[in-house]
């Protein structure tokens, strides 16, 4: 069914339609919780952009979508940052490769969730290679990706401004070589320990109304994706 939908535009475009709302509706509810003073107009711009998502005519079209939300919500990034250090600053994201610490911390916290989307899509039975939104290229693990996007938020954006703005990451940890900036080991290992405290983290599943890990709740939404394929579930 995973490879029959994937090639068919009528399943995999809806399924690619839920999958970015998720994240930008994620996006918008991490800036309103934590921003010093979120502005108005960039919460509903990311409202605005999260409806679009539901009515895309195309991949091309929610791609495009994706990106203005994720520019509308990096712009305010810095917001959520409660630190004066200059070492923190946040201008933008970038990578390949990263060149400032926060862009390193969000690059190796998105690298965790994938390897855990992956760890999870192939517990319940999928082909972590081959996805709905993300296509399959050589070596890219698209329905992990698709997986780890609406987690991406409320699991590594997370994290990282809890590190930053609790003090357990300083410039002490931070390596800068030829332009590109990394973690030292002491770094990386401040972020595994953060990061696996939030997936151990529980939370009241919005669909089930019982509290799981986020952990858990990463293979509840693989398997609501199984069901849905399998004709159980009208939508995902």
């Amino acid at each position: 069914r995973q490879y029959l939908g994937a090639r068919a535009p009528e399943v995999a475009l809806p399924i690619a339609r839920q999958i970015v709302f998720g994240k930008i509706k994620n996006s918008r509810t991490l800036l309103r919780r934590n921003h010093r003073e979120a502005p108005r107009a960039i919460l509903e711009e990311l409202d605005r952009l999260a409806d679009k998502a539901l009515t895309a005519g195309s991949l091309d079209s929610l791609l495009g979508i994706e990106g203005a939300a994720a520019r509308t919500y990096f712009s305010e990034f810095r917001g959520m940052l409660k630190t004066d250090s200059m070492k923190f600053d946040f201008r933008g994201r970038n990578r390949r490769p990263p060149r400032d610490p926060v862009n390193a911390i969000l690059s190796f916290l998105y690298a965790m969730l994938v390897k855990d989307a992956m760890a999870t899509a192939l517990a319940v039975g999928f082909d972590p290679y081959l996805g709905f939104y993300h296509q399959p290229k050589y070596g890219k693990p698209a329905l992990a990706l698709d997986l780890a996007e609406e987690f991406r938020p409320i699991i590594a954006d997370s994290v990282c401004i809890g590190l930053i703005n609790n003090g357990e990451l300083t410039p002490g940890h931070i390596l800068t070589r030829g332009g590109a900036v990394a973690l030292t080991q002491n770094g990386r290992r401040q972020v595994i320990e953060a990061y696996e405290r939030r997936m151990d983290t529980l939370v009241t599943h919005p669909l089930f109304g019982y509290s799981v890990s986020y952990r858990r709740v990463m293979e509840l939404q693989a398997r609501l994706l199984s069901r849905h394929l399998l004709g159980e579930l009208p939508t995902y």
